[in-house]
């Protein structure tokens, strides 16, 4: 486990760099992921771990903001540790790493809540733009994630002759608004500023929908959107 020098106590602060731990059992993945993000000024990797329990431990030590995992690691394994780290820290974002090999593990995840799914091979800005994204608040997913947990969610839907749930009550033109731009990746404060109402009330909207749809997530409501025809996979450049 390396760490860079700083205060483990500090809280988040707007004048602070978001401060991230990276988790992965490839020493090499580390090094590359470090790099790339501590060219960025405003992102700082304070910390780094070899596996889940180091990841759990590191988190909570140094009150991380995003914690950037891989989904297979040794002692735990990444959705093991995210959900511990979101229990023991509520403010920690995760942000998923994957070779996509495991639907299940990708479900697996996207019940326990985390933020956000990255495949391995996304490029850097993808990475950084999904860190900042994450941070602000918003639900991120690569567009071959977005596929695949649409394309399984559909075939278990064949398979067990359902569809898609439908709202307890029906959405308002305004939530499906609000559901489409939450299904782009969109933070609440871009919501307010393209449909020219306030942030508040965008939360107050994503509240909503995510008791109308019966989702745990930011995250559920864009697979809900995509998996309803709301929004397409195509049309999306990453739930995002």
């Amino acid at each position: 486990m390396e760490h860079a020098h700083g205060s483990q106590g500090s809280e988040t602060r707007n004048d602070r760099p978001i401060r991230v731990l990276v988790a992965d059992d490839q020493p090499m993945m580390i090094t590359a992921l470090k790099t790339i993000l501590n060219t960025q000024d405003d992102i700082e990797v304070v910390t780094t771990a070899g596996n889940g329990r180091e990841a759990i431990e590191a988190a909570e030590r140094w009150r991380i903001d995003v914690a950037v995992l891989d989904i297979r690691m040794p002692h735990l394994n990444g959705i093991e540790a995210a959900q511990i780290i979101r229990q023991r820290r509520e403010t920690t974002k995760v942000l998923m790493l994957t070779t996509f090999d495991s639907e299940d593990l990708v479900r697996r995840a996207l019940e326990i809540g985390v933020q956000g799914f990255m495949l391995k091979d996304s490029g850097p800005e993808a990475l950084i733009d999904a860190i900042r994204r994450i941070h602000q608040g918003a639900s991120v997913l690569s567009p071959g994630i977005t596929e695949f947990v649409i394309n399984g969610f559909r075939d278990s839907c064949v398979a067990e002759s359902t569809t898609t749930a439908p709202p307890v009550e029906p959405l308002t033109p305004r939530e499906l608004e609000v559901l489409e731009r939450v299904a782009l990746a969109e933070t609440n404060a871009e919501i307010a500023a393209h449909l020219h109402i306030g942030a508040a009330t965008v939360k107050t909207y994503v509240s909503r929908l995510i008791a109308k749809l019966g989702v745990r997530d930011r995250v559920g409501l864009a697979v809900w959107a995509h998996t309803s025809g709301i929004v397409s996979a195509q049309s999306s450049q990453a739930v995002k």
